[in-house]
């Protein structure tokens, strides 16, 4: 009985290990036929370049001009011409950039600069200096270069004479200027009627005029043609104007 008994169990077991090594056999053929999903990885975007954003053009009657990106004046760039000033009625009303105007600090105006500009203005006549920061057009007048407020005008004795030949110098540049235009006056009207005939025709002639008004006593419309993308073409402008019309145009700077 011990025999057949030893025989049995031994039997058994032998049983057991059969079928354990026939599930691992299972197992493992199954484990190698399962398919394995391979998640993509998305590559990285290469980093944007570093530039100046490109300003969008701005409409011009049936043209769009492309907008030159913001360049500040050289420092050191000098201009040479006639100086006024100016205080009421323009006193404590809106300046060009959008601040109060107080003729007892020291400001100007200027045709072309972009705002927040300083300049150094010499009268060669006496060559005292006074640096002033810019923040308004003008002067509106063709054979002016800076309007200077009243103070900067007494520290260079200029409120006397009212005029006087000097030299600017740019000293200090703002680090972000607006996008630029550049157009052409080709008149300044009391009338707002007169202003808006000459309009229609500069707008026929050159594709493009608007008038600005200019608050005072009286209230002026300063009419301007053309909308150029740089000082040059706006030149090139201006001198076609005058050779065409006989009219004293001048340039002047567009502001948003």
């Amino acid at each position: 009985m011990k025999e057949g008994g030893k025989v049995r169990m031994l039997s058994q077991s032998m049983r057991v290990l059969a079928t354990v090594v026939i599930f691992v056999a299972l197992v493992v053929s199954g484990c190698g036929k399962k398919k394995v999903r391979v998640v993509p990885v998305a590559a990285s975007a290469p980093p944007a370049p570093s530039s100046r954003p490109v300003p969008e053009p701005r409409e011009t009657g049936n043209s769009r001009v492309p907008v030159k990106p913001p360049v500040a004046a050289p420092l050191g760039q000098t201009e040479r011409g006639v100086a006024s000033w100016y205080g009421h009625p323009y006193h404590g009303r809106h300046a060009a950039n959008g601040e109060i105007y107080d003729m007892e600090t020291l400001v100007a105006a200027h045709k072309t600069l972009p705002f927040q500009t300083w300049v150094r203005v010499r009268n060669l006549g006496n060559d005292k200096t006074i640096d002033v920061r810019i923040i308004d057009r003008g002067p509106f007048v063709n054979n002016r270069i800076i309007d200077l407020s009243h103070l900067a005008a007494q520290k260079i004795d200029l409120i006397g004479p009212g005029v006087a030949e000097v030299e600017l110098t740019i000293i200090s540049s703002p680090t972000e200027a607006t996008p630029a235009l550049f157009a052409v006056q080709v008149g300044a009207f009391a009338v707002r009627a007169n202003a808006e005939k000459m309009v229609r025709e500069m707008t026929t002639a050159y594709g493009f005029a608007k008038e600005v008004e200019r608050q005072g006593d009286p209230t002026l419309w300063r009419v301007v043609a053309g909308r150029a993308p740089s000082q040059q073409a706006a030149n090139e402008l201006a001198q076609r104007i005058r050779r065409e019309r006989g009219i004293a145009a001048f340039v002047v700077r567009l502001d948003p």
